[in-house]
């Protein structure tokens, strides 16, 4: 269990947690139980390849705390994945989930693999098989896996149909951010982009910015990147960059993020749209914006670069894109930073919207999703800002302060098993 606290990820989740905990004075019981996961699984996936090789990738399940209710967290697919990495991420999971007041826990999965080189069948064919291998660990009322970095909704299609032939009957509730012809809700696709820019616009009243004031970075691309763009955009702010893996795009009067958007689906990347500057993904970090939105992966933003970040407001579309110290230092200079458990939480909302649907059978329309997803997060957002004004505390510190207090009053009433 040692080795889940090697990387930088998982340091940084245990510092904010501690300092998060020092501030509320925290049982200290309930401090350690919070700093490792319940359960850590690593299994071994053989795949056969389109050349009929059998490659073994590796893939992992982290369920941290099911206090507040099943475990719940996406899948990723990517290079980078281990499981140090995936730890960190079901710990943010359960301070996420118990900030945003859902009755759900905390849980991380992904498989370390390329998804860019797998065909689709042996993409199908690695999702069927880590399912079953993760059959039984997850389920409707266990663990409620999502999509992630790298997955997609067909790739929870897979995974409820394999789930599904396994139990003998369809399990719509096995996982979340499904198409919604199998279960699936509406909205969840925008959830998270949709729930970054209701976090911009908060924090931009909080920072006395106008919506039309505001010049937007978004670094990263993909799902979360582009729904944030679009949302932000009609809200009236102006979307100056944008990057992805293969570079970044400039423009100081505003991107045309609907024909942006366009060039990105037929072209799959941003490199070489004809109508903004190329820049690199760090130029994109340090550009004179007003609001600074990262959207990729962890650890972009460090002591190394952060002397040159100059965005006055940061909201972290991505888990854990800035370390511990170079946040304290940002924070410091009087940056406004919306956290991850707070920012990128559309996502899990919905999710949560779309389990309910699936259990009760009962399905609501997109303009209801995004209503109730409004109320939500802004209310968290609120909730924070609050203890933050009344602690003079930054949004960090505030966010874990309200999830853990939560958790804290939960588990001492649940107590521990055995005695």
């Amino acid at each position: 269990m040692e080795s889940l606290m090697d990387g930088q990820l998982y340091r940084n989740v245990i510092k904010n947690l501690e300092r998060a905990g020092r501030l509320i004075n925290v049982d200290n019981n309930i401090l350690e139980r919070l700093k490792k996961p319940r359960r850590a699984i690593i299994v071994s996936i053989p795949v056969r390849m389109d050349d009929y090789s059998v490659k073994v990738f590796t893939g992992y399940r982290v369920q941290h705390n099911q206090t507040l209710g099943p475990f719940k967290g996406g899948i990723r697919y990517h290079e980078s994945v281990d499981l140090s990495e995936v730890a960190g991420l079901a710990s943010l999971m359960t301070f996420k989930n118990s900030l945003l007041n859902l009755p759900l826990g905390g849980a991380k999965g992904g498989v370390k693999v390329d998804p860019n080189q797998l065909s689709r069948t042996e993409k199908q064919n690695l999702t069927r098989r880590f399912t079953s291998e993760l059959g039984p660990f997850i389920g409707p009322e266990k663990d409620i896996p999502a999509p992630d970095v790298g997955t997609d909704p067909q790739t929870m299609a897979w995974m409820m149909d394999t789930y599904s032939q396994e139990f003998g009957y369809a399990q719509m509730g096995v996982v979340t951010g499904k198409p919604v012809e199998i279960g699936g809700s509406h909205g969840r696709l925008s959830a998270t982009g949709l729930g970054v820019a209701y976090c911009t616009q908060k924090a931009a009243e909080i920072m006395k910015y106008q919506m039309s004031e505001l010049t937007i970075a978004i670094q990263g691309f993909g799902n979360v990147g582009q729904h944030l763009a679009f949302h932000a955009h009609e809200m009236g702010a102006k979307v100056v960059a944008v990057s992805d893996v293969s570079g970044g795009l400039y423009h100081g009067d505003g991107l045309d993020i609907n024909d942006l958007i366009r060039y990105v689906r037929e072209n799959k990347y941003v490199k070489g749209y004809p109508k903004a500057e190329p820049i690199t993904n760090e130029e994109l970090l340090e550009l004179n914006v007003v609001a600074l939105c990262p959207c990729a992966l962890d650890g972009v933003i460090t002591s190394e670069n952060v002397g040159r970040v100059k965005a006055k407001i940061i909201v972290e579309g991505a888990n854990g894109p800035m370390t511990a110290n170079a946040s304290q230092e940002l924070s410091d200079k009087g940056v406004l930073i919306v956290p991850d458990i707070l920012a990128n939480g559309g996502g899990v909302i919905v999710s949560y919207f779309e389990w309910v649907q699936d259990m009760s059978a009962l399905f609501w329309d997109e303009h209801e999703v995004h209503e109730r997803l409004k109320k939500i997060i802004t209310r968290a957002f609120d909730t924070v800002s609050q203890f933050a004004r009344e602690r003079s505390q930054d949004m960090r510190t505030s966010a874990m302060a309200v999830a853990v207090k939560r958790l804290e009053q939960a588990m001492l009433m649940r107590g521990l098993y055995p005695r």
